[in-house]
């Protein structure tokens, strides 16, 4: 996709373009009604403003379409129209030990239960133990402050993801 084929597509059309990169119904609106974009660069300075007026609601409903770390099944089962670029973002645990995974499943299902939604980090080429050592530390924030780093990271994984579906 162009960003002139973009920038011309209907706005259920585009809506649906923009929902590969990040999953919040608010984001993706205020996406919609922003085109035409110039550039990339407008582009992504446009996800960033959209995406910092975004409630914590909005955010949440953005971390519900990621795949748990290490369960890479569930994100060909929960959002198949992210599969092309997402492809390859959890890479890093391709190679983990299987003690590594076994902990990051049990981290990840505790930081779960302690903070309600699943921890988001923007694995592009983290190792799997650099995502469970980052999940290690992280755990320990409160939720409030949780939700802040994680929607840091979720802007940067839309980011990157706008890049490549723009490519």
């Amino acid at each position: 996709m162009t960003l002139d084929e973009l920038n011309n597509l209907d706005a259920q059309m585009a809506a649906q373009w923009f929902e590969q990169c990040c999953a919040s119904q608010a984001w993706i609106e205020g996406m919609v009604v922003a085109r035409p974009y110039t550039s990339l660069e407008a582009l992504e300075q446009e996800a960033e403003n959209v995406w910092e007026t975004c409630t914590n609601e909005d955010i949440l409903e953005a971390f519900k379409a990621h795949p748990m770390i290490g369960n890479v099944d569930s994100l060909r089962e929960k959002f198949a129209n992210t599969k092309a670029i997402a492809a390859g973002e959890q890479s890093g645990t391709s190679k983990a030990s299987e003690e590594t995974l076994k902990q990051l499943h049990e981290m990840n299902m505790a930081y779960l239960l302690k903070h309600k939604f699943i921890f988001i980090i923007c694995a592009t080429g983290l190792s799997a133990e650099t995502m469970l050592s980052a999940l290690q530390s992280r755990i320990v924030n409160n939720t409030d402050e949780e939700i802040k780093i994680a929607a840091g990271e979720q802007l940067k994984i839309t980011l990157l993801r706008l890049r490549k579906a723009l490519s």
